[in-house]
């Protein structure tokens, strides 16, 4: 069982003035998978609190931390921005997927500006910030995290194929 974080990276989810239905989406999903959701959290966009907020994440051991907003264009969308400012190696192979996977249903999907990158022992995958769009994007990288995270956390080592 791997443990996760949801991060709701919205102003007006902050606020209360959104429900979190993207976050819920992705908590479901997760626990589905049979692992375990130790945090879920709406935060603003400004980049300090995100920053802040993945790094205690991480420091806490959490394996995944799963972000889902602040990916588009809009000025106030600094996910990868804070997502780049703390992890120490990139994993660009899974933004490609999610977004390689989702141009198939939408062009718009190129827009998405996401990343995913390990800070210590944790990976942190940004998400889009809408249900439907959560829900592809993990449909498209979930048949590998299981082994990624299980390198990662050093339940096993090795990654070729017997």
């Amino acid at each position: 069982m791997f443990s996760v974080a949801v991060v709701t990276v919205s102003d007006r989810g902050a606020r209360g003035e959104r429900v979190d239905e993207s976050g819920r989406t992705i908590a479901e999903i997760v626990t589905d998978q049979g692992w375990e959701v130790r945090d879920t959290r709406i935060v603003s966009d400004n980049i300090e609190v995100i920053i802040e907020t993945l790094v205690e994440l991480c420091d806490r051991k959490i394996n995944l931390v799963l972000t889902t907003g602040g990916t588009g264009f809009a000025l106030r969308d600094n996910t990868p921005e804070a997502t780049l400012a703390v992890v120490e190696r990139q994993v660009p192979g899974l933004a490609e997927a999610m977004r390689a996977e989702t141009s198939k249903k939408t062009p718009r999907a190129m827009l998405s500006r996401a990343v995913a990158g390990i800070r210590k022992r944790s990976l942190i995958v940004n998400l889009p910030g809408s249900p439907k769009a959560v829900r592809e994007c993990l449909d498209a990288i979930l048949p590998v995290l299981p082994h990624g995270l299980e390198i990662l956390t050093g339940r096993a080592h090795e990654c070729a194929r017997e």
